[in-house]
């Protein structure tokens, strides 16, 4: 009989023992009801966004830094040699902002060194701007990707305070379940997509940043050569 009893609460226990429940990442934005899945869908569009935009400019401004070492020295040469047409072709050549600027620069030998100074530096506004291009958007994700997990994170508890105004006064955490999801799952996604947006933001600025100081240095040494006695 005692051994009966054992083995009869045994099973008792084994039988009440929780049983761990796993949730999947699909299940869990799928518990979070309609709003949570527009919210979800319009940051995971935002994420696709930031996503394309770093790359596409990573690759575009690593092709403009890409200047050889000795296009400076053969630049000076030709134009101290006054071959303006080799010059001018090698930098149509070699095609990179860099090599634009000294063109440009180029073009204007004869007159003022002020002026040739001026022209350089509106080409230079010019080849910024085109670096620099869709790179406000990461800027404007990295703020409104929390902001929108943040108004996720309203309606889900604006949901849940509704179930509970219409519980009659019993509380179930069931009835509760789908505001608590979409303020979590909101919340969660809108932080990652924007913490993504900021750092690829502020990596292309400082790629971007080393561009514009290779222009200044390489306008600069244009300048001196051009300045220097003959």
């Amino acid at each position: 009989m005692l051994s009966f009893n054992l083995q009869e609460g045994a099973e008792l226990l084994t039988e009440e023992q929780p049983v761990e429940k796993t949730l999947s990442i699909i299940e869990l934005i799928g518990s979070g009801g309609l709003a949570g899945q527009v919210i979800i869908a319009v940051l995971f569009i935002l994420l696709i966004m930031a996503v394309y935009i770093y790359f596409e400019r990573l690759f575009a401004i690593k092709d403009a830094s890409k200047v050889d070492s000795n296009f400076m020295n053969q630049i000076k040469d030709h134009v101290s040699n006054g071959k303006i047409d080799s010059a001018q072709m090698l930098c149509a050549q070699v095609n990179t902002p860099v090599s634009r600027l000294i063109n440009k620069g180029i073009t204007r030998i004869g007159k003022p060194l002020e002026d040739i100074n001026t022209a350089i530096e509106s080409a230079g506004r010019l080849e910024v701007y085109s670096l620099e291009k869709n790179v406000s958007v990461l800027a404007t994700i990295s703020g409104a990707a929390p902001m929108i997990g943040f108004l996720g994170t309203v309606i889900g508890m604006i949901l849940s305070i509704f179930e509970i105004a219409n519980s009659g006064g019993q509380i179930d955490i069931k009835l509760l379940a789908d505001g608590l999801y979409t303020a979590m799952t909101t919340t969660v996604a809108g932080l990652i997509v924007g913490i993504v947006g900021y750092i690829a933001y502020n990596h292309l600025v400082v790629k971007t940043d080393k561009v514009v100081y290779q222009m200044e240095a390489n306008s600069l040494e244009f300048l001196d050569h051009l300045n220097e006695p003959i």
